[in-house]
């Protein structure tokens, strides 16, 4: 296994042995923007690369439900290189918007960081009507308006099935029909609308690279960010 970078990015006080995998099977691409202390972390997956498997059968649930909970598995800039990470595959050729969210990410957490428990909320903030989206979960009209102004940063215009400004057409839909539509529109141009689990009554997610799919998933998983496909609304 190999993992071409100026520098390995490999924390040696996690124990997780799917984090440490996550984070050398890689080629970089991008150079992360840390503190210092770190080199670079890839953003773009290869298929994984065969390895020895652990005593214990690997559950994602038990490996990183609380990924963010222990300071001693993952310090400040494991969860930073993770953030920008995401950041880059949600804004697929746009470098310069990912380091404006980074900033926003970080200047929101001061000198120590972001709790762990708030590193998804203030990363969704950092991203709302830009990168992602956040939306009540009858809030019909903003969800379309959201994820069109997602869709035209790469000149796409989402057929929704209906006249959007028609109050009868928004009255017979609800988001997570209107999620699944605009998943299978941004499919038809290569890219993949994503929801994550917010816990509540509202609705997330963004947009990223149909490509990056595989990347994506392992990506939350190692976050701990429960995501599903657009067409499988939470």
């Amino acid at each position: 296994m190999s993992c071409i970078a100026d520098t390995q990015f490999l924390t040696t006080r996690s124990p997780d042995w799917m984090h440490h995998a996550f984070l050398m099977s890689c080629t970089v691409r991008h150079r992360f923007p840390g503190r210092g202390r770190r080199g670079m972390l890839c953003t773009n997956f290869p298929h994984p690369t065969p390895m020895s498997s652990p005593d214990h059968e690997f559950d994602p649930d038990d490996n990183f439900r609380h990924a963010f909970d222990d300071e001693d598995d993952m310090d400040l800039d494991d969860t930073e290189a993770l953030v920008w990470n995401l950041l880059v595959l949600i804004n697929p050729g746009d470098e310069e918007t990912a380091l404006r969210q980074f900033a926003a990410y970080r200047e929101a957490g001061g000198d120590e960081g972001v709790e762990p428990d708030q590193v998804l909320w203030t990363l969704k903030d950092a991203i709302d009507w830009t990168s992602g989206f956040y939306v009540d979960w009858k809030d019909a009209e903003s969800f379309i308006d959201c994820v069109n102004q997602l869709a035209a940063r790469y000149a796409i215009e989402i057929d929704w099935g209906g006249d959007t400004s028609d109050e009868d057409f928004l009255d017979d839909t609800d988001v997570p029909a209107l999620m699944a539509t605009a998943h299978d529109r941004l499919r038809e141009h290569g890219y993949t609308l994503w929801n994550w689990n917010t816990g509540g009554d509202a609705y997330a997610g963004w947009m990223a690279l149909r490509r990056d799919d595989e990347g994506m998933q392992q990506l939350a998983a190692v976050m701990g960010v429960e995501i599903r496909p657009g067409s499988d609304a939470f």
